[in-house]
């Protein structure tokens, strides 16, 4: 019998620790058949972005069509969109998946580094595009304030901006809390008449790219696997927990999480 099938619409990281190519590994790593359409490609390393190139929206819909079309997909995450155009090219795209298709939309707008993945006037093309066909929004602390139009200034705000974008037209937001301080990480996800809160302890560990990703991709695995939207959050959680524990030195930066942290654990 084949895996379910996920697919990824985000941006190449050519350093391997986050984008696709995260992606692709966290999904195999949980259990399903990962595709994926290319929005962006990036020149990065564990020190930064030091370039990134918008892929022709024809190529991205392209990419899409021919996996869709024959392949089939049982759940969809988004990442890096780049551009306010390329947002609207994949809001189309989304609105053609068929009825039940879950996605889970992780509104990427700087990487690890602080370099811009997103255009300035692009997030709000993402609230009125993108949001409103998100099962599951990600976003970090980072990304709450501007994707949802509210200022940040204390953590009601947060409750607020994560009610805004469930007005918004999201089904469920799920508030990541790793940018917080303290010895926990605590990410919150909200929904129809639904609060719950995911905690773990810090890893004392700063190889953490691509964890957003990650996360993303993991949810999206665990929903084209059957599981409902907070049993797909709590195993997402629990898989990128153990991946950040593990995330280890590349290069002269800051390393990535290590996806296939389960398997070496089980070889040693």
């Amino acid at each position: 019998m084949r895996p379910p099938r996920v697919l990824t619409i985000a941006g190449s990281d050519s350093g391997g620790g986050a984008g696709i190519q995260a992606d692709l590994k966290a999904m195999l790593a949980n259990g399903v058949h990962g595709m994926s359409v290319l929005t962006a490609i990036t020149a990065q390393n564990s020190l930064g972005v030091q370039g990134s190139w918008e892929l022709p929206a024809e190529q991205v819909r392209a990419q899409f069509r021919s996996v869709v079309d024959d392949i089939g997909v049982d759940a969809v995450k988004t990442g890096m969109l780049a551009s306010e155009s390329m947002v609207r090219v994949v809001a189309d795209l989304l609105r053609t998946l068929p009825d039940g298709v879950p996605v889970v939309v992780d509104p990427v707008s700087v990487s690890k580094h602080g370099d811009a993945l997103l255009a300035a006037d692009a997030m709000e093309a993402v609230r009125s595009e993108i949001v409103p066909l998100a099962t599951v929004l990600t976003p970090n602390l980072t990304e709450l304030g501007p994707v949802s139009g509210v200022e940040l200034r204390t953590v009601e705000d947060r409750e607020l901006a994560a009610k805004e974008l469930l007005h918004a037209g999201a089904a469920w937001v799920l508030v990541k809390g790793g940018h917080d301080e303290g010895e926990t990480s605590v990410d919150v996800l909200h929904g129809p008449g639904v609060r719950r809160t995911y905690s773990a302890a810090r890893a004392d560990n700063r190889h953490t790219h691509g964890t957003g990703c990650t996360l993303a991709s993991t949810i999206a695995s665990y929903l084209a696997r059957g599981y409902d939207v907070p049993a797909a959050v709590g195993a997402a959680k629990e898989y990128v927990t153990g991946a950040i524990a593990a995330g280890f030195a590349l290069g002269d930066g800051i390393g990535p999480v290590d996806h296939a942290w389960r398997f070496r654990g089980s070889s040693s």
